[in-house]
């Protein structure tokens, strides 16, 4: 994830920065359509999205240098396409050079949010941006984004909740009666149920929390819950710098009241389970922000698959031609030693 959906327009550019690069993201004029290109200009590498308001490139345009689905650069006016190619350099009468062009990157607009797809090697999506029937299910509250903000740690001190079982009880006040992990291809989830303080009903009436949460890819968690309510939690992670990533966190919640179509009360009370759910992300929060970066941890088997998570998380940060060899030694089903596997929640 790279912005909300809410965030980007066709009037002005944004200039972004992600993965230690910066790029320029706007909304076709035409095609209605995020757009994602390097930031700079490859005449002399002006900012595209920088804020500008002298320019007569811009004056004359309305306040914006968007054109159509295009963009042109305030400093000589040249424009690009949606494509990064370049298609008009106005003073001049000679062929545009092939080379004069920047890289489009791949970007999605779905959940609410604009996606990319970031590859060094320049290699096709290996799987698609996310999506939920329930975003667009008339019974289920669409909810807000938080933005938690910025974090300076490395991604993988995120990533390795995913298997971290001992925390659970210390951090969450969870009570876990059944737990397992498995690795799939770009896919790691974890399976659990128990008690929790936070997530569930205290009257007895739902008082164990079941999540099956999942990273699709290195950054993307989406953990389907039965506690308090039937929600969907949606936790986004993206790297800025090296060791520094931007966080959001939301929570899709269905009707409360079991209406087919979630009302105003409905509204209210998810919000009010969603602001629960931040405060139960924010204990990992707080943790991940005064911790030392954990290279070779001190693991013991009670602990969960730390060693099989990082291996599979090592295919997103090495060339794809390794990325079977890493499949290969950590693919499969692990359940922390004296732990009792996952089942799943009885049905009425």
């Amino acid at each position: 994830m790279i912005a909300e959906a809410s965030e980007i327009d066709s009037y002005k550019p944004q200039q972004i920065r992600y993965f230690g690069h910066d790029f320029v993201l706007y909304r076709g004029r035409e095609s209605g359509k995020p757009v994602l290109l390097d930031g700079y200009c490859c005449h002399m590498q002006n900012p595209l999205g920088a804020k500008n308001t002298t320019s007569y490139v811009v004056r004359d345009n309305g306040g914006t240098n968007i054109e159509g689905d295009n963009i042109r650069c305030p400093y000589h006016a040249w424009r690009f396409g949606p494509d990064g190619k370049c298609n008009e350099i106005p003073y001049s009468t000679d062929p545009i050079p092939e080379n004069a062009r920047i890289k489009a990157w791949t970007v999605v607009e779905s959940l609410g949010a604009i996606w990319m797809w970031y590859d060094p090697e320049g290699g096709e999506p290996e799987w698609d941006a996310p999506s939920l029937p329930e975003w667009d299910d008339p019974a289920w509250v669409r909810p807000k984004y938080d933005h938690v903000g910025l974090l300076n740690q490395h991604p993988q001190e995120v990533v390795d909740n995913i298997c971290d079982y001992a925390h659970l009880g210390p951090i969450h006040g969870s009570t876990v009666d059944r737990y397992e992990n498995e690795f799939i291809g770009h896919k790691a989830i974890q399976r659990q149920c128990g008690g929790h303080r936070t997530l569930v009903a205290q009257d007895g009436t739902r008082s164990i929390l079941h999540t099956i949460t999942t990273y699709h890819g290195p950054g993307v968690l989406i953990s389907d819950l039965t506690g308090l309510y039937d929600a969907t939690l949606l936790i986004f992670h993206t790297p800025v710098e090296d060791g520094q990533i931007r966080i959001w966190h939301s929570l899709i919640v269905k009707s409360p009241g079991g209406h087919a179509k979630a009302t105003v009360t409905d509204a209210v009370t998810a919000a009010q389970f969603q602001e629960a759910s931040m405060l139960s992300f924010a204990q990992d929060f707080e943790a991940w922000s005064v911790k030392e970066a954990c290279v070779n941890g001190m693991f013991v088997p009670q602990d969960g698959p730390f060693h099989k998570a990082r291996i599979w998380y090592k295919q997103f940060f090495n060339p794809r031609a390794k990325k079977a060899e890493y499949l290969e030694r950590c693919e499969g089903l692990y359940v922390p030693k004296g732990v009792t596997p996952y089942t799943e929640p009885e049905t009425a």
